[in-house]
């Protein structure tokens, strides 16, 4: 068993910051934007209290631990995007044809790549925001998770496969990670 005290965790919530849970639900808003991800365990009481978020277990197990540090984890990520927005950022490498890329409604689109008639697409997450100019890709939202699952599904999208890495280093890879103050 692991002593109580050392599975209670407290998150000091940050002025301009307000954070709500309620039915399994985490909700933080802030100035740059507002983030809602359901966390719920029946055996991790989650409350809200004196600006801080209050984390504790309901059975004292080392699963419980992990699971509380995982959600404490998550909790100061969303109330640092929504103060200062994640921005990651994409190049465009090609050596063989030059490659296009486009953002169309909720899709990035690359085009030309390998000089493929048809265009390779890529889902842009709820949330997020892509801008594409020349061959830097910019990627921003307030959640680091969508943020990073848009740039892996646009770097999936160029996926090479059957091909020696080494002399087909075409595609959009992402090389800065960054925030917006």
């Amino acid at each position: 068993m692991i002593e109580e005290r050392r599975l209670k965790k407290e998150v000091k919530i940050p002025e301009g910051v307000s954070v709500a849970a309620e039915g399994g639900f985490i909700t933080v808003k802030g100035p740059k934007g507002e983030i809602k991800k359901k966390m719920f365990d029946p055996n991790v009481a989650i409350a809200v209290a004196d600006g801080k978020v209050l984390l504790s277990p309901k059975k004292m197990t080392k699963t419980q631990k992990m699971l509380i540090n995982t959600y404490v984890s998550h909790i100061k990520n969303m109330m640092s995007g929504v103060q200062n927005a994640y921005q990651y950022k994409m190049k465009v490498c090609s050596s063989h044809f030059p490659i296009s890329v486009s953002v169309d409604g909720s899709t990035v689109v690359i085009k030309n790549f390998f000089g493929e008639k048809t265009a390779r697409k890529a889902k842009i997450v709820h949330g997020v925001k892509v801008e594409a100019k020349g061959d830097i890709v910019t990627v921003t939202g307030v959640d680091i998770e969508a943020v990073g699952q848009t740039c892996t599904n646009i770097e999936l999208a160029v996926r090479i496969t059957n091909r020696d890495r080494r002399v087909f280093q075409d595609g959009v890879w992402l090389f800065e990670k960054g925030r917006v103050a």
